[in-house]
């Protein structure tokens, strides 16, 4: 289930040595997570596609992992001497055996965390999200950042639809099941979308939602300048955050690499200016930052011939690794 991809072939890219350490890019400085000398961001797969296909999406989001580094391998490099950059490899989900695969994700991401790492999952199916739930219990049980721990989720789909069967999620499931994690350990449960789609999302989830005291911003809404304030207020009243971010929630005209494409979405300059936002409200990149982890989801390669959705993605990447001069 577990599948460490090599880096000399996860990695690669243009070398401009004529710039020298200036010149460098991601593929240049990556190195394994198991030889980590000191903290620093960590990326890990989780190459899914059994959520979605319970879900009835569209196959392929098991590639997302690998297409994502390809995409991040050029990005330029803007860290000194001691920033780090890891590569924890994949969690990969064999066929149908999604719940394994969770808790294998959770093990390993737990480790993580626990090390002092700040890691950015690579999705894979949205199931990644309930996955990255269970490590942050693993991880942080007794500290008290977890009690009023805010999800922020970028995001087309509400996901708190009711599993077809106990016991067994998918991709449009996760939340649910966190909330149900969370009341099992009398725990609240805070979470915020952003850019849901009333188009799809039906009547029923959306009273789900009331009854859960999820906070929602609407594609259209999330364009209006309350939506900002909306956002941030929600992280200022959080101990600890969650952020995972679905491509579906942009326009399928950018983001059509994806197992369930968007009919409108989110512009993607106002989402990254969003996202922006949100990290600048968490502190992300200081010391006592409120950001614990971040994933990107559905990227689905098999829908993305000329991979402009997985360049999209990378952007996202850089813009959650933080790592500037």
């Amino acid at each position: 289930m577990t599948h460490d991809t090599p880096l000399t072939d996860a990695w690669s890219g243009r070398v401009d040595a004529v710039d020298g350490t200036m010149g460098r890019r991601w593929h240049q400085v990556v190195s394994p997570a198991a030889a980590a000398d000191r903290p620093g961001v960590v990326l890990i797969g989780f190459a899914s596609d059994a959520g979605v296909v319970r879900n009835s999406g569209r196959h392929g989001a098991a590639a997302g992992p690998a297409a994502l580094r390809r995409a991040l391998s050029n990005l330029a490099w803007h860290g000194d001497d001691d920033t780090r950059l890891y590569d924890a490899g994949d969690v990969t989900c064999r066929g149908d055996d999604l719940e394994p695969a969770q808790w294998n994700y959770a093990e390993r991401l737990a480790a993580l965390l626990r090390a002092g790492h700040f890691p950015i999952g690579l999705g894979g199916g949205h199931e990644i999200a309930f996955g990255a739930y269970l490590g942050l219990e693993q991880a942080f049980e007794s500290d008290p950042r977890l009690e009023r721990l805010g999800i922020v989720n970028f995001d087309a789909h509400l996901d708190l639809r009711t599993p077809e069967a106990a016991g067994r999620g998918n991709s449009g499931t996760p939340f649910l099941q966190i909330a149900q994690a969370r009341a099992a350990r009398g725990r609240s449960f805070r979470y915020l979308c952003v850019g849901a789609s009333d188009a799809r999302t039906r009547p029923a989830l959306y009273e789900r939602a009331r009854d859960l005291g999820v906070e929602v911003i609407s594609d259209l809404a999330a364009c209006a300048p309350d939506a900002e304030r909306q956002l941030r207020r929600f992280i200022s009243e959080s101990s600890a955050v969650y952020l995972t971010f679905c491509l579906d929630v942009l326009p399928a005209a950018v983001a059509p690499g994806v197992s369930a494409p968007a009919g409108l979405g989110v512009p993607l300059h106002h989402a990254v200016e969003l996202l922006r936002s949100a990290l600048d409200a968490c502190g992300h990149g200081s010391p006592g930052g409120k950001l614990l982890l971040a994933d990107l989801a559905e990227l689905n390669p098999q829908h993305d011939p000329d991979g402009r959705t997985a360049r999209t993605a990378a952007r996202l990447a850089y813009e959650l690794a933080a790592i500037r001069r």
